[in-house]
């Protein structure tokens, strides 16, 4: 299975760099067997059935770009810091320039924030800052920005609207440094008026890690290495889920993210398990699913993990064809473009 096989050509002008708005007019791609219908996110109150369990990610997007300055005597240097994950003492993040920071220096980003660098490596460094708890949530709102993918980063800055933009309405759980963006497309009168209907949901916790958007290397995909991201299913959430499945409904994870974590949770008997820790599932044609029945996900980048895990999904061959189908009808992609509900 070779990284070509998920390639295809996608013209820069289909990349999103602004959502929908309001975020339910985004447009839905229906792909359900081999029917393909161009539909819009507030359609799917006439798709989704009552019994429909939608497995939600509710986590929090911090604002992990920060602009400091380190100083060495009458010299002061400007620094990028890109927080990747909490470590066990402070947080893993990317540095530019990397090369001109010492350990032990400390970098200032506010009045109130700052940070010192505690451990060097070659391609990243741990910073232990001088703030802990709500203390440091408030400071890095007021000094930090939305981690945009580097797709829209490299097109324009982040605002104070993505602040609103990045972040899923039933976001709880800070420590995403990208967000689930399948869920960006739900408001509150769209979940209301599902649950009124007869859909159910329940939360699960995956913080997505700046992993996401690092690009498969080898060619054999089979032998790629998948990064690992902290997750969390409750044991409420286990039991909700399988009641669904044992009552006849459809689980249907909103996002990848929210994919990948229940079917890590979920046993080989198709039975959902209570889970807290890591999970570096990766999941490409071949994987025979335990819990998932469809699936709800904006439209992937050409030769990503997550072109592997749709086509695991849906097939190989049918996946080129709804790709193809979202290319020529204009459909917006990535994070802030449009999205489609598969059902195999």
């Amino acid at each position: 299975m070779k990284l070509t096989d998920f390639d295809f050509d996608l013209p820069e002008s289909l990349i999103a760099t602004r959502p929908a708005r309001p975020r339910t007019h985004a447009r839905l791609l229906l792909a359900q067997g081999d029917e393909i219908a161009d539909r819009h996110v507030y359609d799917l109150i006439d798709i989704f059935r009552p019994g429909d369990r939608l497995v939600l990610n509710n986590t929090k997007v911090i604002p992990a770009r920060l602009t400091g300055q380190r100083t060495r005597g009458d010299a002061v240097a400007k620094v990028e810091i890109t927080l990747l994950e909490p470590a066990a003492s402070g947080w893993r993040a990317l540095a530019k320039p990397l090369r001109k920071l010492n350990e032990g220096e400390v970098i200032r980003f506010s009045d109130s924030l700052s940070a010192t660098v505690a451990e060097k490596g070659e391609t990243d460094l741990r910073l232990t800052f001088n703030l802990t708890g709500d203390d440091f949530d408030a400071a890095l709102a007021e000094a930090g920005a939305m981690p945009l993918p580097p797709y829209i980063a490299a097109k324009r800055a982040p605002d104070a609207q993505d602040a609103t933009d990045y972040q899923t309405v039933f976001a709880r759980h800070a420590g995403a440094v990208a967000a689930p963006t399948a869920s960006l497309h739900f408001d509150e009168p769209l979940l209301r008026a599902l649950a009124d209907k007869g859909v159910t949901f329940t939360e699960v916790t995956l913080h997505v890690g700046a992993g996401t958007f690092l690009p498969v290397k080898v060619d054999d995909v089979t032998t790629h290495r998948m990064h690992a991201e902290w997750g969390q299913v409750t044991p409420g959430a286990a039991a909700e889920i399988n009641a669904t499945k044992r009552a006849g409904g459809r689980v249907i994870p909103v996002g990848t993210t929210a994919l990948r974590l229940i079917e890590s949770a979920t046993d080989a008997e198709g039975v959902m398990q209570p889970w807290t820790g890591p999970t570096d599932i990766f999941i490409y044609p071949g994987y025979r699913f335990r819990i998932t029945d469809a699936l709800m996900t904006n439209f992937h980048l050409p030769k990503s993990t997550l072109m592997m895990l749709v086509s695991a999904l849906m097939g190989q061959e049918r996946i080129k064809r709804i790709y193809a189908h979202a290319v020529q009808n204009g459909y917006r992609f990535f994070s802030y473009g449009d999205s489609s509900l598969l059902i195999p």
